[in-house]
């Protein structure tokens, strides 16, 4: 009997990663340390601006807070479901729940466009505009960004889930993913869907080229100031702390352009998918504190007056 939205699925099952019970094992072990890492290098990066006077009051470490915070969240949306299924592999997700995670997940991640766009912004208006970046850049304008970045970015996505969720699953109800995502709950919807494919891929692409075009225009216009002032230290300042955004902005639309690349049948590419994903998702994450912070003085002296602190108490 088919359900009042539909379908005639109730549930899903996350097929994950194809490997046997040793290698289960040990994508467990691997993914507790990285998710427990994770956690805690950003809520760390998150109470050393907190607690720190000379950067809490900075734009760019009001937006790092918060980007920090977005990781965590980013994090959480897929990894524990992946601990769960490892440990209990062939379990099933109720169609609510896979549509929840469906949504929370491609949110997130249209956020983090926003965030890294909102960085960017940030670096070019203190390159480029230094009389005037602290005018411009002040903590009212920063908790904008930052509150346009979440309502938009949960806002974007809300009506290709809902369209998806209207489909009717009638066949198979094995996802071969380790996540719910749209591509494969497409692949198992019956026909016809219509433009709903186009529009999805619309939705998705075009969030990502225009923040990565504006990305792209505002390190080109900080690369280009930099060039003329390489002659000087402020230059060679300038590119240590570019180069970490660049880093951070590299790795994220890099795997997620990545995704977009050749084509979207076969299990060759469905396991690409499933690393490239997880790269994304959960690797680069790890990864962001450690860039911003190894280059960083600033964070890094910020640790040492903390550890001084804590030791003189």
């Amino acid at each position: 009997m088919e359900l009042l939205n539909g379908t005639t699925v109730q549930d899903f099952i996350l097929v994950g990663f194809r490997v046997g019970p040793q290698g289960r094992l040990l994508l467990l072990a691997l993914f507790i340390v990285v998710y427990t890492l994770t956690l805690a290098e950003n809520f760390l990066i998150i109470m050393l601006i907190v607690q720190d006077d000379s950067l809490s009051c900075l734009p760019m470490y009001i937006l790092l807070s918060h980007f920090s915070w977005l990781e965590m969240c980013y994090v959480s949306a897929t990894v524990p479901r992946m601990l769960f299924d490892l440990s209990f592999p062939g379990g099933l997700i109720s169609f609510h729940a896979c549509f929840l995670q469906f949504y929370i997940f491609f949110s997130l991640g249209t956020t983090e466009c926003l965030f890294l766009s909102a960085m960017a912004l940030d670096r070019y208006l203190a390159i480029c505009c230094p009389l005037r970046y602290l005018q411009i850049m002040s903590r009212d304008f920063c908790h904008t960004l930052v509150v346009l970045s979440w309502v938009v970015g949960f806002l974007w996505y809300i009506t290709p889930v809902f369209l998806i969720s209207r489909l009717s699953f009638c066949g198979s109800n094995i996802l071969n993913h380790f996540l719910c995502d749209s591509g494969q709950l497409l692949a198992l919807a019956c026909p016809p869907l219509g433009y709903l494919p186009l529009f999805c891929y619309i939705a998705t692409s075009s969030m990502i080229l225009a923040t990565c075009l504006f990305i792209v225009v505002s390190y080109a216009g900080v690369v280009f100031t930099l060039v003329k002032a390489s002659g000087q230290n402020t230059g060679i300042k300038g590119f240590s702390t570019v180069s970490s955004h660049l880093a951070v902005v590299t790795m994220f639309y890099g795997s997620v352009v990545a995704m977009y690349i050749g084509g979207r049948s076969g299990e060759s590419h469905t396991e690409n998918t499933k690393v490239i994903t997880l790269f994304y998702s959960a690797i680069a994450p790890l990864l962001n504190p450690l860039i911003y912070c190894l280059r960083n003085d600033q964070v890094k002296g910020a640790l040492v007056r903390f550890l001084r602190r804590k030791r003189d108490i």
